[in-house]
């Protein structure tokens, strides 16, 4: 198993937690908005590393990143494997025609 499987797995564990006890526990404690905000501030900050080159500074926020993604899914119970399920349908279709199908 991957660690992006077993960072997913994990998370999903999380759900019932106690939001005293676990960081991720506490984010989807607070509801899905939060936990796109939180997201989204992440993701700025992968962008800004993204822009001033630092490789293992960009790799670390790209790890939060994901840690956020993953969490704001399960937020909405979009598992991993869903995913996972949408990136295989969009396997060896143009990402040009792709976007056109979205419209």
């Amino acid at each position: 198993m991957s660690a992006i499987h077993r960072l997913a797995a994990t998370i999903e564990t999380r759900k019932g937690a106690d939001p005293e006890t676990s960081w991720t526990a506490k984010l989807l404690a607070k509801g899905p908005e939060k936990c796109a905000e939180k997201f989204g501030e992440e993701s700025v900050e992968a962008i800004i590393e993204a822009v001033k080159g630092d490789r293992e500074k960009l790799a670390s926020e790209a790890a939060d990143v994901l840690f956020h993604l993953l969490v704001m899914c399960a937020a909405r119970d979009v598992s991993l494997a869903d995913i996972e399920a949408e990136l295989e349908r969009r396997e060896g279709v143009s990402g040009i025609a792709e976007k056109a199908a979205r419209g």
